[in-house]
């Protein structure tokens, strides 16, 4: 099937893409994948998108989005894309190892997981008090106790963050030093909200219906090895993102962790492998969203990915 703009990926990146597309009259295709709504949709509620003075469910803010998209015309087809070629133009694009398009531009707009610990209670008290993101949480626990899982600057910056809302906020370090620049070490070792627990690991999450509390064992395997707990009211996950980008990987360039890089202000991407900033740009492909965002990681920071790559591909077809 030829489509003029294919967009992969259904969360506020690829939804705000197929929006602007439709509009510029490009009957954009989107493929959906296996999380309708993306990463949004493990959170409780959305109290910090635009338009929602009340906060709202990710899942009325999603479809909602997917509506007004459909609206305009989006296609949406259900399944994983399974294999791309982007060797060549029309661009390939391979769902479920069956229907094959090629699209004059594709947008990339896939997302990142949150890396999890993989542990049960995890899923069991996910968006209960679980979270992988303290800018979109953190508010629900105003006056709280909450614990943050990690040692690295990423760590240490929602621990900061936390401490500005929360009642007291523990650090669960795996190591007895923490990974962080020296700098945002200060900050975490010198907050008085904070209590860093190094040489702790987490056995499980408990509480009745929501996130009450952590078993953690202390020195795992060493002599004095102690299990101890610990009452909390949330737990955030900080060890890390991981950008679903790895079929992509033979076609666009990407940083250590998997992110894509893109052009300066722009959402193009690069060819692969990226030598030096006069490496060649791949024409008619472009990457929205967390997938290729290893910063700030928001929803509307996505939306607004997603708008830029839509009208820069539109600009891309009109040169053909």
């Amino acid at each position: 099937m030829k489509v003029k703009c294919l967009i992969i990926g259904s969360g506020p990146a690829g939804y705000t893409a197929a929006i602007y597309a439709s509009r510029a009259n490009l009957s954009p295709v989107l493929i959906e994948g296996p999380q309708l709504g993306g990463q949004l949709t493990t959170t409780t509620e959305v109290e910090n998108f635009p338009g929602y003075p009340d906060g709202i469910d990710p899942f009325t803010m999603m479809d909602d989005m997917r509506r007004q998209a459909e609206r305009f015309g989006t296609q949406f087809v259900s399944g994983i894309v399974t294999k791309v070629d982007f060797s060549v133009s029309p661009k390939k694009v391979i769902v479920e190892d069956e229907q094959e398009y090629e699209a004059d531009a594709v947008i990339i707009a896939t997302g990142a997981s949150a890396r999890y610990l993989g542990i049960e209670s995890e899923r069991t008290y996910r968006g209960r008090g679980v979270s992988a993101c303290a800018t979109c949480d953190g508010f629900f626990y105003r006056k709280k106790t909450v614990a943050v899982v990690g040692g690295g600057d990423t760590a240490c910056e929602e621990a900061n963050y936390l401490s500005g809302l929360c009642e007291k906020v523990y650090m669960i370090v795996r190591k007895p030093y923490l990974r962080a620049s020296e700098i945002m070490q200060q900050r975490v070792l010198t907050n008085p909200k904070i209590e860093v627990l190094f040489e702790h690991n987490t056995l499980q999450l408990t509480g009745e219906g929501k996130v009450q509390g952590a078993d953690l064992i202390y020195r795992k395997g060493e002599s004095d090895e102690e299990i101890r707990h610990i009452a909390i009211d949330g737990f955030f996950l900080a060890i890390g993102h991981h950008p679903n980008t790895e079929l992509f990987k033979d076609y666009i360039a990407r940083d250590a962790e998997g992110f894509i890089i893109t052009r300066d202000n722009s959402t193009q991407c690069y060819q692969s492998p990226i030598t030096n900033d006069q490496s060649p740009i791949l024409p008619g492909v472009f990457a929205a969203g967390d997938c290729a965002d290893p910063h700030y990681r928001q929803a509307v920071v996505a939306a607004g990915s997603g708008a830029k790559a839509a009208i820069e591909a539109d600009k891309y077809i009109k040169s053909l």
